[in-house]
């Protein structure tokens, strides 16, 4: 992936957009909403792989009707949960999105925690092409090890850059070196690289305890607001549910226990402890993109507070309209 060279390309970074970034259950959401209705010309576009989907709604804490009535929000539905969703096309939705907001002079305020798809848009990667083929004929090798030597002896560079066990990147490194014909590597830097780019990074940081607690504390509140019978609709679509879309933090889970293989408690047990461990991966990753300006805490350290809106009058100030 290859961070684009002009740091203001046409049409991008004019208006002051933003991205607002933390871990899943730090309340990034509500404190990008409760600035939008402090700034009439600001519009919230979601940055979340799973609110693309429709009917994934209570799991995914997507904006209710009530609040996109409210203010406007952008990239939500996109797409019917039995598709296959890509960082490419998601790339091409925010393009037409930002266009939209741009149009009516106003600034877009992204929020959500997938990585990836941020990085795409405020970086303006070059996303390597998909080989289906080449990745289903890779991933008949059980032995990630064994996948890792056959990417080094292809490119040492890729290789050298990830863990040999981290099986999704390699699979992804050699999908693109045998099916482009070109090393991965040739690519880009990787995501390792933060250039320059128009759009201002704040960061939501709470202590890890807290998101620990916001994250149980927000299950039991979409399963009060009915989760399971989202979830239980979901399975019963004729069109089913994609590879993608089944591993939504708690829906893999929950699909699980209507499916009969689980009880309720431990589907949500297992639900909350892979959210917490992706909360960590999250932290880790917007730790080290230097250009991410913390709210409400020095560098380094963490905000206890329980109440993310609290940050509001620091985000104002360093957002002014």
């Amino acid at each position: 992936m290859t961070p684009a060279g002009d740091p203001n390309p046409p049409g991008r970074g004019g208006r002051g957009h933003l991205a607002i970034v933390g871990e899943t259950a730090s309340g990034k959401s509500a404190l990008a909403l409760a600035l939008a209705r402090r700034c009439p010309d600001v519009e919230l576009v979601s940055v979340d792989s799973m609110q693309v989907y429709r009917g994934m709604d209570i799991g995914t804490a997507k904006a209710t009707p009530a609040e996109r009535a409210e203010v406007p929000h952008h990239l939500l539905d996109l797409v019917d949960p039995s598709e296959d969703f890509t960082v490419a096309s998601f790339q091409r939705a925010f393009g037409t999105a930002l266009a939209g907001i741009e149009a009516k002079g106003h600034r877009a305020v992204l929020v959500g925690g997938t990585g990836l798809y941020l990085r795409a848009v405020i970086d303006a990667l070059t996303i390597p092409g998909r080989y289906p083929e080449v990745r289903a004929e890779l991933e008949h090798e059980p032995d990630t090890i064994a996948l890792h030597r056959w990417l080094a002896e292809r490119d040492p560079v890729a290789a050298a850059r990830m863990l040999p066990g981290n099986r999704r990147r390699v699979l992804r490194a050699l999908e693109v070196t045998i099916g482009s014909g070109r090393p991965f590597s040739s690519f880009g830097p990787g995501l390792g690289a933060y250039p320059p780019t128009p759009f201002r990074l704040l960061g939501v940081r709470l202590a890890p305890g807290v998101v620990a607690r916001r994250i149980q504390d927000r299950y039991h509140r979409q399963l009060a607001a009915g989760f399971v019978e989202e979830v239980r609709a979901l399975a019963a679509r004729p069109g089913g549910i994609s590879r993608t879309a089944r591993q939504a933090l708690g829906y893999r889970e929950l699909l699980a226990h209507v499916a009969g293989e689980t009880s309720l408690e431990e589907a949500v047990d297992e639900a909350v402890r892979r959210t917490r461990r992706f909360a960590r991966r999250q932290r880790v990753w917007f730790r080290r993109d230097p250009r991410v300006v913390w709210l409400g805490a020095a560098a380094g350290a963490d905000t206890g507070a329980g109440d993310p809106e609290a940050l509001l009058p620091a985000l104002l100030a360093a957002y002014p309209r």
